[in-house]
């Protein structure tokens, strides 16, 4: 690698590489630093259904990606990482509007490309559904749809009960909650699951589990027993999923997200990292979630100038409990840490004050 001004990819506007680059800049301020994201802006998912429900304007969740890199002297590229090579250390990247082919190499790259929730296998999905993620093609819809119109939610766990209840604050139409498992919320203990479950039906949404989609529509869902559930809108929110090109050119599990290391290296590859949803920590499995990928940005950065520098990198071992916050579609939140269930409008509050302190920082302010 060059001396001083290593050539640095962080590809993906996540938590973990936005997180990383102060302290990176900081310990290699010469490195020759590049942001790759396929959108202008990153936006921050803890927020999302604040601004679904009407507590936050969009801007609010958003962080400008040019606005950022100039404030820390990094390049930062509009574009889609489509493939890696790493014996090459190259990023492929989609083709530019004239139709050339375009890569970036590399001495170090971070891939944070978080993950997707589409639903291909489901009839009609692509066509008339929307994943919810990546964010920004939901809140385009979302803002196109018109006022009482219905609603359905494809995945009744925490997020899409999340969406159901900041959609029906919203005042909009019926909103459908779909489930293929037993149970609404699988994830939580069974007392915050009984919570959320009350909230949800004071709420006025339909949740429907041990539901089989067998098409979707324009004006509507149908199940597998012939049930139709009237819908100008399918949100798809049924976990999350790798990108297919992952599994083409690196080290994968068996869900398809990244190998990594303890020192959140791609295995076999010590030049390449990868955090935030698309890594699979084989060494400490965690669900997709954000509080990880927070706690990995310093790890990161530490271990990006330790390669460079050729010193030993240090081991990423994530908490063995995190802080659970459901928003519940108005000012009030339902938390669960440890086993202990706890809710009321001072939990929103609370949340309030860390995301927009989160923005904040992310923001320069």
């Amino acid at each position: 690698m060059p001396g001083d001004a290593p050539r640095i990819l962080l590809l993906g506007a996540g938590h973990a590489n936005l997180l990383a680059v102060r302290p990176l800049r900081a310990g290699l301020p010469r490195a020759r630093i590049t942001l790759v994201d396929a959108g202008t802006h990153a936006t921050y998912s803890g927020m999302v259904p604040g601004h679904l429900a009407g507590h936050y304007a969009a801007a609010d969740l958003r962080v400008d990606l040019a606005d950022f890199a100039a404030r820390h002297g990094l390049v930062f590229l509009r574009a889609r990482v489509e493939g890696m090579d790493p014996a090459t250390r190259s990023a492929r990247l989609a083709p530019d509007p004239a139709g050339g082919d375009r890569s970036l190499h590399y001495d170090l790259a971070v891939l944070d490309l978080g993950s997707q929730a589409a639903m291909p296998e489901i009839a009609g999905f692509d066509r008339h559904a929307v994943p919810v993620k990546p964010l920004d093609g939901l809140l385009a819809r979302l803002a196109d749809l018109p006022p009482g119109a219905p609603v359905a939610i494809i995945g009744g766990g925490v997020a899409g009960a999340e969406i159901a209840l900041a959609l029906t604050h919203r005042r909009a139409g019926m909103v459908t909650l779909i489930e293929a498992g037993p149970d609404l919320a699988a994830s939580l203990r069974p007392r915050a699951r009984a919570h959320l479950r009350r909230a949800l039906d004071r709420a006025g949404v339909r949740a429907i589990t041990q539901a089989r989609i067998i098409r979707i529509e324009a004006r509507g869902v149908t199940l597998q027993d012939g049930t139709r559930i009237a819908s100008a809108l399918t949100i798809g929110s049924a976990g999350a999923r790798a990108q297919g090109w992952w599994a083409r050119d690196l080290p994968v599990e068996g869900a398809g997200f990244l190998r990594v290391t303890p020192t959140l290296q791609v295995e076999g590859h010590p030049t390449l990292f990868a955090a935030g949803d698309c890594a699979a920590m084989l060494h400490a499995p965690r669900p997709k979630a954000g509080v990880f990928a927070v706690r990995q940005a310093p790890v990161l950065a530490q271990n990006l100038i330790a390669a460079h520098r050729g010193t030993a990198l240090r081991r990423y071992d994530p908490q063995r409990h995190s802080l659970k916050i459901v928003s519940l579609g108005g000012r009030t939140a339902l938390a669960e840490w440890r086993g202990l269930t706890l809710h009321g409008a001072w939990l929103w509050r609370w949340k309030d004050r860390i995301d927009r302190r989160f923005i904040a920082g992310l923001r320069g302010a």
